[in-house]
């Protein structure tokens, strides 16, 4: 119940979002700049990930009597859980474009340019494509599913290596954009002109610290979550409540779904800049 609640205004909201910036993009952009390069990436893994939804709460429905076949529920799953790292890793080059743009001027104008920033995005989506070769193993080898997007094999908990990696791009990711943020910051605010606060230096700040809040936000909960819940099924650590974790790691899953629709304000913001 909690899931459909969660789901369908993300899924509603999120396509409402996705296809305004499509919109935006091919009506109202004339020109394309890294930005919206990099935005054309994220709308297309974030509408990826929305299509997903709709099968995840019928699975959840169906509970263990999954009927769409076992190869159609490994690739929602693939789609489900490799394009959310996909959408961070295009969300820290937005950041880095970024502190690039406004720290180093100069140096940006031979490092930033469409041709590579579509470079960029293409490498991210071909090694997120990569990443489903585990996800199409999550239920075991030669397994016939039953149960889409829950009841993973033993195996799948104890790979050490498939856990390091999801981790590991989010916590590097959080600290180079943690790190990108504060130094675009800083430099803004050097060249922020006191006698006029609403000015162009001012928004970009708003913009700036609320990309990185919500990305906080949506992923932080469930790799908190997924970390902890990784070391009581390896028996790592001992804990009385194993089950109320398990229903925190869905439901912070759910919570970090809602980057979907966040991403709309980046859409918004980045789009009208481009405008101008």
């Amino acid at each position: 119940l909690f899931q459909l609640i969660m789901y369908t205004p993300t899924f509603l909201l999120g396509l409402l979002f996705n296809i305004m910036a499509l919109w935006f993009l091919f009506f109202k952009v004339k020109k394309l700049s890294e930005s919206t390069v990099y935005m054309i990436a994220l709308i297309f893994l974030d509408t990826l990930l929305l299509f997903t939804l709709p099968f995840k709460i019928i699975s959840y429905h169906l509970q263990d009597n999954w009927n769409l076949g076992s190869v159609f529920c490994s690739t929602l799953e693939s789609l489900y859980f490799v394009n959310m790292y996909g959408s961070i890793l295009i969300s820290l080059c937005i950041c880095v474009d970024r502190y690039l743009a406004i720290c180093f001027p100069f140096l940006a104008l031979s490092l930033r340019s469409c041709k590579k920033a579509a470079l960029l995005c293409a490498l991210v989506c071909l090694g997120t494509s990569l990443g489903t070769v585990s996800t199409f193993q999550l239920h075991g080898k030669g397994c016939n599913i039953s149960s889409c997007f829950h009841n993973f094999s033993k195996g799948t908990w104890e790979n050490a290596a498939l856990f390091s990696t999801l981790e590991l791009i989010f916590c590097c990711s959080t600290a180079a954009m943690a790190f990108c943020t504060a130094r675009t910051l800083s430099c803004l605010r050097r060249h922020r002109n006191p006698e006029s606060p609403r000015t162009h230096s001012s928004r970009a700040q708003r913009i700036v610290v609320a990309n990185l809040v919500a990305f906080l936000v949506c992923f932080t909960p469930y790799h908190v979550a997924y970390f902890l819940y990784f070391l009581v099924k390896n028996s790592i650590i001992h804990i009385g409540f194993q089950q109320e974790l398990r229903d925190t790691v869905q439901v912070t899953l759910c919570w970090a779904n809602l980057n979907c629709c966040l991403d709309g304000v980046c859409y918004y913001f980045v789009l009208k800049e481009s405008l101008e």
